[in-house]
C-alpha cells in the first residue's frame, strides 16, 4: 500500500469542498498538505471525487507517492500537528 503526500493551490471558492475530500482520505498535516496510506481503489475514488471538483485550468493537486511510511524521513520545525484526526 503506497504512502502519499497530497498537496494543492485551489481557487478559494473550492478549497473547502478539496480539503473535505481529501480528510475522508487522508490526514491532515498542514493548511495545504495531506499525507496516510491509500489503497489503489480508495485512491481512484479520491481522485474522481476531486476531478468533479477542481477546475482543471485553475486548479492543481499533487500527489507524491512514496513506496511506505517507513522509508522517508520527516523533519517538522515548529508544531507538528496530530496524525490521529482520521480515527474514529
Amino acid at each position: 500500500m503506497p504512502y502519499l503526500i497530497v498537496t494543492y493551490d485551489i481557487r478559494e471558492e473550492r478549497v473547502n469542498k478539496v480539503r473535505k475530500i481529501l480528510k475522508k482520505y487522508f490526514m491532515w498535516v498542514q493548511n495545504s498538505v495531506f499525507e496516510g496510506d491509500i489503497t489503489e481503489g480508495k485512491l481512484q475514488k479520491c481522485r474522481y471525487e476531486l476531478l468533479n471538483t477542481i477546475n482543471g485550468e485553475e486548479d492543481s493537486i499533487y500527489f507524491y507517492s512514496l513506496e511506505n511510511r517507513l522509508n522517508y524521513r520527516k523533519t517538522v520545525m515548529g508544531v507538528e500537528k496530530e496524525l490521529t484526526g482520521n480515527i474514529l
